[in-house]
C-alpha cells in the first residue's frame, strides 16, 4: 500500500524589516549598534550668517536617521537666503528661518523629531540649553554672537558634549571638532587583511598539534591532499625545519626571510597536472607579513601609557578593559588573539577545524581579559562581555583622539599652539616649494579665523590681515611674516570680496564632510579627524591640522 505524505507548510521566512530595508546600506557600515546610537542622538544647530553650511550638515544627519534635532536661528528669511539655501522657498520669505528650515528638513525623514527656536522674543539660546534634553553634539556656524559662543562652550564643558565650529565663506571653509577630553575609539574598522594575526612564531599547543598531525607524513600525501594543506600548516611545518638547522631561531632578517620563502617555494610539487600548488604560493606570499615577531602598535602603546585626568575617566569601562588588556600583555607578551582566519586554499572540513582552533583561543583570551577587568572594576559593577570581545578583537587598532601632547607641545586652542603649527607649516612650505608639492592651507584657516574676529561682512583685506596678526602676536614670528602675509593677503582678498556670503556647492560639500565626522563621533566607530579640517574650493584640496 502506498503511503501518502501530506505536504507541510514551510516555515515563514522573516525578511528584513522596513527600517532595515530603509537603512540597508548604512547598516553595512556601522551595524545595528551604530544605528541605535544615531537614533538616540540629539543635535543642536546654532545657525547664523548665510546659514547654509550648518543646514547642509544637518541634512546629512537627518537622512541616516538621528533621533532629534533643534535649530536655533534668530534670522528672518530674506531674498539672499532664497538664493543660496536649498531648503527655503518663496513662501518662507519674512518668516523665522529656523521654523522654515526645521519644517522642510523634517520632510526628509519623518522618523526624525525636529524643533526650532526662538519661538518668542523671550526665547534665548541660554534658556534653550537649560530646558533641552541632554545634547549629543552641538554645531555652530560663523559669524556667531560672542555671548552665545560662551554659552555653548560652558554647556560643552559642563556636560562633556562635542562642540563643532563650522565656517564657510566664498570658496573656502573649515570646521573644528572640540571633543570633551580624550576620546577613545575601539571599533576603528581597520582593513580586514591588517587584522590577520596567525601567531606563527608563538603557536599554542592546539595549533601545534593540528599542524603536526597534518604534516607528519607530508611527503607521503597524495597530490590532492598535499595541494590542499592550509598555508598556516605549511609555514608552521617549515618553520620547525628552519629552527632545527638554525640553532632554534626563526628567520628574522630580510635575507633570512627571503631564504625561508624560497625553501617553501621549493617544497611545492610541480609534477602534478597544474604544474604547481596554489597553497604553497599562498604560503610563500605570506612569509614577510606573518613570519614577524610581535611589536606593540603605537596606538595601543599610547593607551597603555596614558595618564588619567581624574577618577571619573579612570573608572570608565574603556579604561578598565584597557588596563585588563595591559595586564594580559605584560603576562603573555602578546595581545588577545582576534581569532579571524584569512581565506586560503584548503578542504572545507580542514578549514573549519582551523577556524575553530583560532576562535577557541580567541574566546579563551577574551575570557581571561574579562576576568581581569571584572577584578579591576570590583564588586557591584559588571563589565559587559560584548565590550571586552570587541576590545580584544580590535586591540591592535585602538585609537585615542584629542590627546593633549606633552613636552614642548602647547595646549590645544591656545595662541602658542597656533604659533607652533604656523612655524611647522612655513618650514614644510619651504621644502614643498623645492619639490613642487602643494603648499599648506594653514593661511586659509588663519584668514577665516581673522574674518571671524572682524565680526562684520564689510571687513576688507587689510582688516582681516591685521586681525590675524593680532591672533598670532609674537615677535618670534617676524621671520615668517613676509611669506605668510603674501599668502594671507591672497586669501583675505577673496574672503573680503565674498562679504561673508556662502557658495552653495562649497557649503554642501563641507556639510557632507562635517556630517561624516559627526557620525563617527556619535557611533564611536571609524577614526574622526583630529581636530581641524580646512577646504580650499579653488584648488579642491583639504588639509587637517591639530590646533
Amino acid at each position: 500500500m502506498t503511503e501518502i505524505v501530506m505536504d507541510q507548510t514551510p516555515p515563514i521566512l522573516q525578511g528584513p524589516s522596513d527600517k532595515e530595508r530603509k537603512y540597508d546600506r548604512q547598516l553595512r557600515l556601522w551595524a545595528a549598534s551604530g544605528q541605535a546610537a544615531l537614533e538616540s542622538a540629539n543635535i543642536l544647530l546654532v545657525n547664523s550668517g548665510a546659514g547654509t553650511v550648518g543646514v547642509e550638515t544637518l541634512k546629512n544627519l537627518i537622512l541616516p536617521g538621528i533621533g532629534r534635532f533643534v535649530i536655533h536661528d534668530n534670522a528672518l528669511v530674506d531674498e539672499a537666503d532664497l538664493g543660496v539655501n536649498f531648503f527655503l522657498d518663496d513662501s518662507c520669505y519674512g518668516k523665522p528661518r529656523a521654523q522654515c528650515l526645521a519644517s522642510l528638513l523634517g520632510e526628509l525623514n519623518p522618523e526624525v523629531d525636529g524643533d526650532w527656536s526662538p519661538k518668542t522674543k523671550d526665547d534665548s539660546l541660554g534658556s534653550l540649553l537649560k530646558k533641552s534634553p541632554l545634547l549629543t553634539a552641538i554645531m555652530y556656524t560663523y559669524p556667531i554672537n560672542h555671548v552665545e559662543l560662551e554659552s555653548l562652550e560652558h554647556y560643552s564643558k559642563e556636560h562633556k558634549t562635542p562642540l563643532i565650529a563650522i565656517h564657510s565663506t566664498g570658496f573656502y571653509s573649515y570646521f573644528t571638532i572640540r571633543l570633551p577630553g580624550t576620546f577613545p575609539i575601539v571599533d576603528t574598522h581597520p582593513d580586514e587583511t591588517a587584522t590577520t594575526d596567525l601567531r606563527l612564531l608563538s603557536p599554542w599547543p592546539e595549533l601545534v598539534e593540528f599542524a603536526k598531525t597534518m604534516t607528519k607524513d607530508i611527503d607521503g600525501l597524495d597530490n590532492s591532499e598535499h595541494g590542499h594543506l592550509p598555508y598556516v600548516v605549511i609555514l608552521l611545518h617549515y618553520l620547525d625545519q628552519w629552527k632545527a638547522t638554525h640553532n632554534g631561531t626563526y628567520p628574522s632578517t630580510y635575507k633570512e626571510k627571503t631564504e625561508f620563502r624560497q625553501l617553501v617555494r621549493d617544497a611545492a610539487r610541480t609534477d602534478n597536472p597544474e604544474g604547481g600548488e596554489e597553497n604553497f604560493d599562498e604560503a610563500a606570499a605570506a612569509v614577510l607579513k606573518t613570519v614577524a615577531p610581535f611589536s606593540l602598535p603605537s596606538g595601543l602603546k599610547e593607551v597603555f601609557e596614558y595618564e588619567h585626568k581624574g577618577p571619573i575617566q579612570e573608572r570608565s569601562t574603556f579604561w578598565i578593559i584597557a588596563d585588563a588588556v595591559k595586564v594580559f600583555y605584560t603576562k603573555h607578551g602578546s595581545l588577545p588573539l582576534p581569532g579571524n582566519v584569512p581565506d586560503m586554499k584548503a578542504q572545507s572540513k580542514v578549514y573549519v577545524q582551523l577556524q575553530n582552533i583560532y576562535k577557541a583561543k580567541a574566546r579563551q583570551d577574551a575570557a581571561e581579559v574579562l576576568q581581569t577587568a571584572q577584578a579591576i572594576a570590583g564588586t557591584g559593577r559588571e563589565v559587559d562581555p560584548a565590550e571586552v570581545d570587541l576590545f580584544c578583537k580590535n586591540a591592535a587598532f585602538v585609537k585615542l583622539i584629542n590627546v593633549e601632547g606633552g613636552g614642548d607641545t602647547a595646549p590645544l586652542g591656545s595662541k602658542e599652539r597656533l604659533q607652533q603649527v604656523l612655524r611647522q607649516e612655513m618650514a614644510n612650505d619651504q621644502v614643498a616649494e623645492m619639490t613642487l608639492q602643494p603648499m599648506s592651507l594653514f593661511p586659509v584657516y588663519l584668514a577665516l579665523r581673522g574674518l571671524a574676529l572682524c565680526g562684520n561682512a564689510s571687513a576688507d583685506k587689510k582688516q582681516i590681515v591685521e586681525a590675524v596678526k593680532g591672533l598670532l602676536s609674537d615677535e618670534s614670528l617676524n621671520d615668517e611674516y613676509d611669506s605668510l602675509i603674501e599668502k594671507l593677503g591672497n586669501v583675505a582678498e577673496d574672503l573680503a570680496r565674498a562679504e561673508y556670503g556662502e557658495l552653495h556647492n562649497i557649503s554642501a560639500l563641507t556639510g557632507g564632510m562635517v556630517a561624516q565626522e559627526m557620525i563617527k563621533i556619535i557611533t564611536k566607530q571609524y577614526i574622526p579627524i583630529d581636530n581641524t579640517c580646512v577646504f580650499d574650493g579653488i584648488r579642491s584640496r583639504t588639509q587637517v591640522f591639530h590646533v
